[in-house]
């Protein structure tokens, strides 16, 4: 693999500059600052804290990504947000799920056969196929919303929040390409400023949830 070979997948790059990507690249400040915000308030919550550093690394990945628009910083964007993907639900399964740590592990490795599944079913579909990973995410977001309605009814309701601002970015970003010729600097961007949003929120959900349950038992 030649890590070096240079990448053009979204409407406003013209060129491989290092700037050819303003707005992409300087969007990636909505997770930094997220990242930043949630950090103050995720104090005595450890897992909320690692998803904070995750969440910063998702910034720095996805801008190095959108300005050296290369293999190895598609890796840098990508790993991330997969890495934020499995530690929020192995997190919501052991703390809001209440399952013992090796179920909370187990149901998590779960995910790598749940995409498995559901990516080829998405692809089906012409639209959803242009980002067809990325929706399995809120279809399991709604999935433990469901489960947990009658249970935890507030975090079921963070969730479907989540979900549908998710649904609405994901969209975003399969439009990039497509209204190119009507919009010159795309649709991507939506996509940085909407998710920077909802992780910082997945966190505050998460976060609200275990504190909680400490003040309960105090």
């Amino acid at each position: 693999m030649d890590w070096l070979q240079q990448i053009d997948g979204y409407c406003e790059r013209t060129d491989f500059a290092y700037w050819s990507e303003p707005l992409n690249a300087v969007t990636n400040l909505a997770f930094i600052l997220a990242a930043l915000f949630m950090w103050r308030r995720t104090e005595g919550v450890t897992g909320g804290r690692v998803l904070c550093v995750i969440l910063f690394a998702i910034g720095i990945g996805s801008f190095l990504f959108h300005t050296e628009a290369t293999v190895w910083a598609a890796l840098a964007d990508t790993a991330p947000i997969g890495l934020y993907i499995l530690t929020y639900l192995f997190l919501v399964n052991r703390d809001v799920m209440g399952w013992p740590a090796w179920a909370a592990a187990f149901g998590t490795l779960a995910f790598l056969p749940y995409a498995a599944v559901v990516v080829p079913a998405l692809n089906q579909i012409p639209f959803v196929r242009i980002s067809n990973f990325y929706w399995t995410v809120p279809i399991l977001l709604f999935l433990y919303a469901y489960v947990l309605r009658n249970r935890r009814p507030q975090v079921s309701r963070g969730f479907v929040t989540g979900g549908v601002v998710l649904c609405v970015s994901i969209t975003a970003r399969s439009l990039d390409e497509i209204l190119c010729d009507t919009l010159p600097l795309g649709t991507h961007f939506i996509w940085h400023c909407l998710n920077g949003l909802m992780l910082g929120y997945m966190i505050h959900v998460y976060t609200r949830h275990v504190l909680a349950g400490r003040t309960q038992q105090g």
